[in-house]
């Protein structure tokens, strides 16, 4: 579906993807992950050509579409059903067309092609879709403008599911959503019927929602199959692998220049000790996987406080000179759990 090969991406004059290379599995659900500062941002902005790569090359068939939420949220006077509806270009031009069309045969054409693309389902397919992310039936009907900047960002989420690309790049998706709309996302992100490529940090999202992780560190690219658990399990295997490499490798190369300062000088055995420092000289290092940097925090223990923490004798609240509350009595202690 997706081949980089050998991408090089060199912003302010340093390399921030180095020689990446990554075949992406087709109609694969595709987790993006590495510390922040690696190059995800980058890296999606390289796929929808906003930045060219330095070197290496992006592979990808003919005709494939590509969907990416634009930065900018949607505003206006156009309701989030319209703007989600309008998102299928081709289907909007179609049905322009058909109510202006004078040829009787281009007309059936433009027909065959909106039963060919479910034109005729797509306004409940997109209220489905509205209502998934907390859109309601009249909420779906109000002008942009009359809500707020993440509100309208979910229908920058809905239009982009709604146009079904067949490479879907999502960054950060659950920013704006609540708990709700999170899970109505994983379930339709589990049955997208193309290819995912999602940025994200939150760990259920990823286990629940794709079926392989792209890591990206160092400037490369590693793709591990599974979730984010399998990634992690998968990782530390191999750090365990490469560990006990070094430390063999550490081995045989302290046996060989042992060898080599032991017989060198002696006649008979200079050829095989010759031949030791050869084989030392072509031994390649085993490569250290290095690990992300991490952030420690302490939070000193308190004081404990005496009791009472708060005290409430006869109090009146409200608002202004109103009492909406009177004669409070209450008792709040340290070990209190209310």
């Amino acid at each position: 579906m997706l081949n980089l090969t050998d991408i090089t991406v060199r912003l302010g004059g340093r390399a921030i993807i180095d020689g990446a290379t990554a075949k992406l599995p087709p109609k694969g659900r595709i987790g993006l992950i590495g510390r922040n500062g690696a190059g995800k941002t980058t890296l999606i902005k390289l796929l929808t050509g906003q930045i060219e790569s330095d070197l290496g090359s992006i592979d990808m068939p003919r005709g494939t579409t590509l969907g990416y939420i634009a930065q900018e949220a949607p505003s206006g006077q156009t309701t989030p059903f319209e703007e989600v509806l309008a998102a299928d270009k081709e289907r909007t031009a179609l049905m322009a067309e058909s109510e202006t069309c004078q040829d009787p045969d281009r007309l059936g054409d433009v027909y065959e092609r909106l039963i060919a693309i479910d034109a005729y389902s797509a306004p409940s397919r997109a209220s489905q879709i509205l209502v998934g992310l907390g859109f309601d039936e009249a909420a779906q009907h109000r002008p942009l403008d009359s809500f707020s900047g993440g509100w309208r960002m979910r229908v920058a989420l809905a239009s982009l599911l709604f146009s079904e690309p067949d490479l879907l790049l999502l960054d950060e998706p659950s920013n704006h959503l609540d708990l709700e709309a999170v899970l109505w996302l994983e379930d339709f992100l589990k049955s997208y019927p193309a290819t995912i490529l999602l940025v994200s940090h939150e760990r259920d999202f990823l286990n629940n929602v794709v079926d392989h992780i792209l890591h990206l560190q160092g400037g490369k690219l590693t793709l591990y199959p599974g979730g984010y658990d399998a990634f992690e399990r998968q990782r530390a295997e191999r750090q365990a692998q490469l560990a006990s490499a070094r430390a063999k490798q550490q081995a045989q190369r302290e046996h060989l220049q042992a060898y080599i300062a032991k017989n060198s000088a002696r006649a008979s055995t200079a050829k095989q000790a010759q031949s030791r420092v050869k084989m030392l000289a072509k031994m390649q290092p085993v490569a250290e996987m290095i690990d992300d940097p991490s952030l420690s925090f302490d939070f000193p223990d308190p004081d404990e406080l005496r009791p009472p923490l708060v005290t409430l004798d006869m109090a009146s609240v409200g608002y202004g000179d109103v009492a909406i509350l009177k004669r409070l009595n209450l008792r709040l202690d340290p070990d209190d759990r209310i």
